[in-house]
Protein backbone atom coordinates (compact mmCIF):
# COMPACT_ATOMS: atom_id res chain seq x y z
CA UNK A 1 0.00 0.00 0.00
CA UNK A 2 2.58 2.53 1.12
CA UNK A 3 4.49 1.74 -2.04
CA UNK A 4 1.73 2.67 -4.15
CA UNK A 5 1.08 5.49 -2.99
CA UNK A 6 5.16 6.60 -3.17
CA UNK A 7 4.25 5.70 -7.23
CA UNK A 8 1.48 7.74 -7.38
CA UNK A 9 3.45 10.40 -5.89
CA UNK A 10 6.15 10.02 -7.80
CA UNK A 11 4.47 10.00 -11.17
CA UNK A 12 2.24 13.10 -9.87
CA UNK A 13 5.89 14.77 -8.82
CA UNK A 14 6.90 14.51 -12.50
CA UNK A 15 4.40 15.34 -14.40
CA UNK A 16 4.18 18.38 -12.19
CA UNK A 17 7.73 18.97 -13.41
CA UNK A 18 7.08 18.76 -16.65
CA UNK A 19 4.78 20.82 -16.95
CA UNK A 20 6.61 23.29 -15.17
CA UNK A 21 8.84 22.80 -17.47
CA UNK A 22 6.96 23.61 -20.43
CA UNK A 23 5.13 26.48 -19.19
CA UNK A 24 8.88 28.16 -18.74
CA UNK A 25 9.50 27.36 -21.95
CA UNK A 26 6.54 29.74 -23.27
CA UNK A 27 7.55 32.68 -21.13
CA UNK A 28 9.66 34.74 -23.38
CA UNK A 29 12.14 36.81 -21.11
CA UNK A 30 14.76 39.55 -22.16
CA UNK A 31 17.51 37.36 -23.10
CA UNK A 32 15.64 34.48 -24.56
CA UNK A 33 13.96 37.24 -26.94
CA UNK A 34 17.47 38.53 -27.70
CA UNK A 35 18.81 35.27 -28.48
CA UNK A 36 16.16 34.01 -30.53
CA UNK A 37 16.20 37.32 -32.52
CA UNK A 38 20.04 37.22 -32.70
CA UNK A 39 20.17 33.57 -34.63
CA UNK A 40 17.09 35.35 -37.35
CA UNK A 41 16.11 31.71 -38.08
CA UNK A 42 12.54 33.97 -38.49
CA UNK A 43 14.04 35.59 -41.70
CA UNK A 44 13.78 33.11 -44.02
CA UNK A 45 16.65 34.15 -45.41
CA UNK A 46 14.72 36.90 -46.61
CA UNK A 47 17.73 39.48 -48.04
CA UNK A 48 17.27 42.68 -45.41
CA UNK A 49 19.01 43.49 -42.32
CA UNK A 50 16.89 44.37 -38.94
CA UNK A 51 16.69 47.83 -37.41
CA UNK A 52 19.05 47.62 -34.16
CA UNK A 53 15.27 49.57 -32.53
CA UNK A 54 13.37 46.41 -32.81
CA UNK A 55 11.11 45.61 -29.94
CA UNK A 56 12.78 42.38 -29.69
CA UNK A 57 10.72 40.71 -26.82
CA UNK A 58 7.61 41.97 -28.80
CA UNK A 59 8.31 40.23 -31.67
CA UNK A 60 9.24 37.07 -30.29
CA UNK A 61 5.84 37.13 -28.49
CA UNK A 62 4.32 37.80 -32.15
CA UNK A 63 6.16 35.52 -33.80
CA UNK A 64 5.19 33.18 -31.54
CA UNK A 65 1.19 33.78 -31.57
CA UNK A 66 0.99 34.19 -35.22
CA UNK A 67 3.93 32.45 -36.42
CA UNK A 68 2.39 31.38 -40.21
CA UNK A 69 2.01 35.01 -40.94
CA UNK A 70 5.51 36.13 -39.97
CA UNK A 71 6.91 33.39 -41.96
CA UNK A 72 4.55 33.76 -45.03
CA UNK A 73 5.88 37.76 -44.94
CA UNK A 74 9.82 37.10 -44.75
CA UNK A 75 8.77 34.73 -47.24
CA UNK A 76 7.05 36.83 -49.81
CA UNK A 77 10.13 39.02 -49.15
CA UNK A 78 12.58 36.48 -50.06
CA UNK A 79 10.87 35.15 -53.20
CA UNK A 80 10.97 38.79 -54.88
CA UNK A 81 13.15 40.63 -56.54
CA UNK A 82 13.04 43.57 -54.14
CA UNK A 83 15.24 45.85 -56.70
CA UNK A 84 12.61 45.51 -59.48
CA UNK A 85 9.52 44.86 -57.82
CA UNK A 86 6.92 46.83 -59.16
CA UNK A 87 4.67 49.92 -57.40
CA UNK A 88 1.35 48.57 -55.82
CA UNK A 89 -0.68 46.34 -53.37
CA UNK A 90 0.25 42.62 -52.56
CA UNK A 91 -2.05 40.33 -51.20
CA UNK A 92 -0.36 37.46 -48.86
CA UNK A 93 -2.64 35.80 -46.55
CA UNK A 94 -5.89 37.51 -47.42
CA UNK A 95 -6.63 40.62 -44.64
CA UNK A 96 -4.02 38.97 -41.76
CA UNK A 97 -1.04 39.70 -44.43
CA UNK A 98 -0.61 42.43 -47.43
CA UNK A 99 2.48 44.74 -48.73
CA UNK A 100 2.61 47.41 -50.90
CA UNK A 101 5.30 49.19 -52.55
CA UNK A 102 5.89 52.61 -52.97
CA UNK A 103 8.67 54.58 -55.09
CA UNK A 104 8.01 58.82 -54.08
CA UNK A 105 10.53 61.43 -52.68
CA UNK A 106 10.62 61.68 -48.93
CA UNK A 107 9.41 64.33 -47.35
CA UNK A 108 10.30 67.15 -45.20
CA UNK A 109 9.35 66.82 -41.32
CA UNK A 110 6.68 69.07 -41.31
CA UNK A 111 5.13 66.94 -44.46
CA UNK A 112 5.18 64.30 -42.12
CA UNK A 113 2.33 62.86 -38.99
CA UNK A 114 3.09 60.65 -36.54
CA UNK A 115 0.78 57.99 -36.36
CA UNK A 116 0.01 53.94 -34.47
CA UNK A 117 -2.18 50.92 -35.37
CA UNK A 118 -4.05 48.83 -33.44
CA UNK A 119 -5.24 45.83 -35.67
CA UNK A 120 -1.62 45.73 -37.80
CA UNK A 121 1.94 45.82 -37.21
CA UNK A 122 4.37 47.75 -39.86
CA UNK A 123 7.06 46.32 -41.30
CA UNK A 124 8.39 48.99 -43.03
CA UNK A 125 10.97 47.83 -45.67
CA UNK A 126 13.61 49.84 -47.36
CA UNK A 127 14.43 49.04 -50.54
CA UNK A 128 16.33 51.78 -52.01
CA UNK A 129 17.47 54.81 -51.00
CA UNK A 130 17.67 56.20 -46.72
CA UNK A 131 14.49 57.60 -44.96
CA UNK A 132 14.07 58.88 -41.65
CA UNK A 133 11.61 57.95 -38.88
CA UNK A 134 10.77 58.35 -35.99
CA UNK A 135 9.47 55.69 -33.22
CA UNK A 136 7.79 56.67 -29.51
CA UNK A 137 5.35 55.20 -27.17
CA UNK A 138 1.79 56.08 -27.11
CA UNK A 139 1.57 55.80 -24.00
CA UNK A 140 3.90 59.30 -24.05
CA UNK A 141 2.75 61.20 -26.53
CA UNK A 142 2.08 64.82 -25.77
CA UNK A 143 -1.30 64.92 -27.69
CA UNK A 144 -3.89 63.11 -30.14
CA UNK A 145 -4.21 65.59 -33.17
CA UNK A 146 -6.67 62.83 -34.69
CA UNK A 147 -8.67 59.67 -32.52
CA UNK A 148 -8.17 56.55 -33.92
CA UNK A 149 -10.18 55.96 -36.76
CA UNK A 150 -11.23 52.11 -36.47
CA UNK A 151 -11.97 52.17 -40.65
CA UNK A 152 -8.07 53.04 -41.54
CA UNK A 153 -6.77 51.75 -38.66
CA UNK A 154 -4.54 54.93 -37.41
CA UNK A 155 -4.51 57.23 -34.85
CA UNK A 156 -2.88 60.41 -34.95
CA UNK A 157 -0.18 62.36 -32.32
CA UNK A 158 1.97 64.81 -31.50
CA UNK A 159 5.28 63.26 -30.23
CA UNK A 160 8.96 64.50 -29.17
CA UNK A 161 10.12 61.22 -30.65
CA UNK A 162 13.67 59.28 -31.30
CA UNK A 163 14.65 59.01 -34.70
CA UNK A 164 16.88 56.83 -36.80
CA UNK A 165 17.73 57.07 -40.75
CA UNK A 166 16.95 54.23 -42.22
CA UNK A 167 19.43 53.06 -45.21
CA UNK A 168 17.96 50.76 -48.10
CA UNK A 169 18.44 47.10 -47.47
CA UNK A 170 17.19 47.53 -43.78
CA UNK A 171 13.24 47.01 -42.10
CA UNK A 172 12.33 48.14 -38.84
CA UNK A 173 8.77 47.27 -37.24
CA UNK A 174 6.41 49.59 -35.30
CA UNK A 175 3.74 47.65 -33.09
CA UNK A 176 0.51 49.08 -31.86
CA UNK A 177 1.79 50.90 -29.27
CA UNK A 178 4.66 52.36 -31.04
CA UNK A 179 3.97 55.89 -32.22
CA UNK A 180 6.12 56.01 -35.46
CA UNK A 181 6.83 59.03 -38.11
CA UNK A 182 7.73 57.45 -41.35
CA UNK A 183 8.81 59.24 -44.92
CA UNK A 184 10.88 62.17 -43.58
CA UNK A 185 13.81 63.17 -46.07
CA UNK A 186 17.32 62.77 -44.35
CA UNK A 187 18.16 65.72 -47.08
CA UNK A 188 17.37 66.09 -50.67
CA UNK A 189 14.00 64.90 -50.61
CA UNK A 190 15.26 62.06 -52.55
CA UNK A 191 13.01 59.30 -54.32
CA UNK A 192 12.62 56.06 -51.92
CA UNK A 193 11.43 52.87 -52.83
CA UNK A 194 9.70 51.22 -50.23
CA UNK A 195 7.71 48.06 -49.52
CA UNK A 196 6.12 47.84 -46.21
CA UNK A 197 4.38 44.37 -44.86
CA UNK A 198 1.01 44.75 -42.76
CA UNK A 199 0.84 41.62 -40.42
CA UNK A 200 -2.15 41.22 -38.25
CA UNK A 201 -1.75 41.99 -34.50
CA UNK A 202 -1.95 39.69 -31.88
CA UNK A 203 -3.43 40.83 -28.90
Amino acid sequence: MKKGFLSVLLVAFSFAFVNAQSGADTVITKKKAEKWFKKQEWLKGAPLKPHKSINKEEFARQYRINKAYWDKAFAFLKEQNLQTIAKGKYPIDGDNVFASVTEDPSKDFDKTNWESHRKYIDVQCVLVGEERMGKWPVAEVTSTTKPYDETRDVANYTAPGKFYNIPGGTFIIFFPGEAHRPNITPGGNKVVKKLVIKVRAAS
